[in-house]
């Protein structure tokens, strides 16, 4: 009896080793509250505005809306026991909340993504807003929430200044302005002329938004240590065509700017960028930040054609991927 008496509580101490202060819900999700307001529950069908990180069991960061920039708005709606919308109906508007989700009971058979290492997917949840469904017909529904968003991405675009200067300072960067709004900053005099339109200019860069998180880079030791996703490409310096409106605006201003061998970070605004539409990674109204070393500057003039073919022996341009508007 003694000896049994002794495993249980053997096992009682392991098992609040693993939850670690979570406790137990349904279909095998943990949960540990931060913030718990009174008000009604979440329920499928709701609309919930929240701001989300998600990490895996070694607490490496996968994504976060605090990095993103922007809160994420979406229509709550289990579709597997135990995942994160089941989650999400534990708690109500103001909660915070972190829960820790089995990955085999949400993959269901599917493979696993490589990032998701260890038995759980941790979510850091802040629910900032929700509209219930209620008996709301679906167009009242439907106008309500999105005069909500709208007034967010209003509130965002309204703010977009004030970002850009914070960044400034919190940067301490000795900045200029363009008349159109591009800001920049050269942290080291190259030598030769600018960079002019009808210019190839070739440039190793790396992009991030404002709160600090890379999107993109030419430069293999920033993309591993930003953690970007695998890409085929290979990261050798790029060759873009200034003044031919194959980039986004603030890179064709910013370029003439800088000489060979210059550095120099651009701040970019939205309208400069992907303005009010965003794409697929940034959202819209983001300002982005860009460090920028000019490797070499090829003039038009200088560019041998072998009379015998008419071409010329550069390789291919290679636009970079975040200055394509």
């Amino acid at each position: 009896m003694r000896k049994e008496l002794m495993f249980l509580v053997l096992t009682a101490i392991a098992l609040a080793g693993c939850t670690n202060g979570y406790k137990q819900g349904d279909n095998g999700i943990l949960y540990k509250t931060y913030i718990d307001k009174a008000g009604p529950k979440i329920k499928d069908g709701d609309f919930v505005y929240a701001n989300i990180i998600v990490k895996n069991d070694a607490d490496s960061l996968i994504q976060s809306t605090y990095a993103d920039g922007n809160a994420e708005g979406m229509i709550v709606q289990s579709q597997i026991k135990g995942d994160i919308f089941s989650a999400m109906k534990l708690l109500t508007e103001g909660d915070s909340a972190s829960f820790k989700l089995p990955v085999d009971s949400i993959s269901k058979g599917r493979p696993v993504p490589s990032m998701f290492k260890g038995k759980f997917i941790v979510y850091e949840v802040k629910i900032e807003k929700v509209i219930p469904k209620k008996d709301l017909g679906e167009h009242e529904f439907q106008t309500k929430f999105q005069t909500f968003l709208m007034f967010q991405q209003l509130a965002i675009k309204n703010g977009e200044p004030d970002r850009i200067k914070r960044y400034i300072a919190d940067n301490k960067l000795n900045t200029a302005k363009t008349d159109s709004g591009l800001y920049y900053a050269i942290t080291k005099q190259g030598l030769g002329p600018l960079a002019a339109k009808g210019d190839t200019v070739v440039v190793n860069y790396t992009g991030s938004l404002l709160t600090g998180k890379v999107f993109d880079t030419s430069i293999k030791e920033e993309a591993i240590k930003a953690k970007l996703p695998y890409s085929a490409s290979p990261y050798v310096p790029v060759r873009i065509p200034v003044g031919q409106h194959m980039v986004m605006p603030g890179w064709d201003q910013g370029l003439l700017l800088l000489n060979k061998g210059a550095e120099a970070t651009f701040i970019i605004p939205s309208k400069l960028a992907y303005g009010e539409q965003g794409n697929k990674t940034i959202s819209p109204f983001t300002p982005l930040a860009f460090t920028i070393e000019v490797v070499d500057i090829i003039h038009p003039k200088l560019v041998a054609v072998d009379p015998a073919t008419q071409t010329s022996p550069l390789p291919p341009v290679k636009i970079v991927k975040p200055g394509k508007k």
